[in-house]
């Protein structure tokens, strides 16, 4: 995140709380989080707060005003999913009261009102921090589907983020590949590109195509019927409906790039027999990441380790 970036996040805290904090004190945080009738918390990594005076429902409203441009009926649709995203690529998730109504026989939230708590998620891209890891996904011209996994908070994301950048401007390719590969992204939840009003706010390279807010299992169909990608990029995949997808994806030609939560290749094996198939059948690679502990080698805060689709380590940094 730039210089200009943090101040422009100091300028949407409440008045009071602007010369509370300092753009030094904003540079390693993960989150900025704010309760009424709490202490607003800076979040770092490794669970390191820093607590900040005290916060009323007053100026959660006034917050809320100044990160929706004084108009949070507009993004009412994003609301009430409990999550939206403003320029920078931040990501603001809010909680408050909320009401349901029955649709397709499945409960939905119409609204989202009377906030309570906003958690400002400080969009952070580490560029580079994956170029170790695409040669370890290549196989000859083509890729391997290739699974990133670590419990939540890790950093999969961004490093995910960081593949489908590399990929798209063509890092490390042949004179074949040297212009890069058409990646196709389904954002499900805007953690990926970061889309504001439609336009990434993450560097996700020149060949990307985005489909923003779309449920992975549909948007997945989407994209192989009207992108023609080479890759396909996922977060989070979990249900089987997301399996099937990718599956689909699979068979179609499609190179798929996903990642999800869990601590071990075996756990992913144990939750999904069809990955435990399709790396039989050679057709895998799984990315492991740690948080790195002081007594760990090297001057990267995250330990990698590349699998091959039976679970065999072939590379750590």
């Amino acid at each position: 995140m730039t210089k200009g970036g943090r101040n422009i996040l100091i300028t949407y805290l409440p008045i009071a709380f602007r010369t509370k904090v300092t753009e030094r004190e904003l540079e390693d945080a993960e989150e900025i989080r704010l309760r009424a009738g709490q202490a607003m918390e800076l979040v770092y990594a490794g669970g390191k707060i820093k607590r900040i005076g005290d916060v009323t429902a007053k100026q959660i409203r006034e917050m809320l005003n100044y990160l929706t441009g004084y108009a949070p009926y507009a993004r009412e649709e994003e609301m009430r999913q409990g999550f939206f995203t403003i320029t920078g690529g931040h990501r603001i998730g809010i909680s408050g009261h909320t009401s349901y109504s029955m649709e397709k026989s499945n409960m939905q939230a119409d609204r989202l009102y009377d906030i309570n708590a906003i958690n400002m998620r400080i969009a952070h891209e580490v560029k580079d921090c994956a170029i170790e890891i695409i040669p370890w996904i290549r196989d000859g011209e083509m890729l391997y589907h290739t699974i990133l996994f670590a419990p939540p908070g890790v950093g999969k994301t961004t490093y995910l983020r960081d593949c489908i950048r590399l990929l798209s401007n063509g890092e490390g390719e042949t004179r074949q590949k040297k212009l890069g590969r058409k990646v196709a992204v389904v954002d499900e939840r805007s953690e990926i590109a970061a889309c504001y009003q439609g336009i990434p706010q993450n560097d996700l390279g020149p060949r990307t195509d985005v489909l923003d807010n779309c449920p992975k299992a549909i948007g997945m169909q989407m994209v192989l019927r009207s992108m023609s990608p080479d890759i396909i990029a996922v977060d989070e995949l979990g249900g089987k409906e997301d399996f099937a997808a990718v599956a689909q994806a699979m068979k179609s030609g499609v190179t798929v790039l996903g990642t999800m939560h869990a601590g071990s290749v075996e756990e992913i094996f144990l939750r999904e027999e069809a990955c435990r198939k399709w790396g039989e059948e050679g057709k895998m690679r799984f990315v492991g990441l740690k948080r790195k502990t002081p007594n760990m080698a090297g001057n990267k805060s995250r330990k990698v380790t590349v699998y091959d689709g039976t679970g065999r380590v072939l590379w750590e940094n």
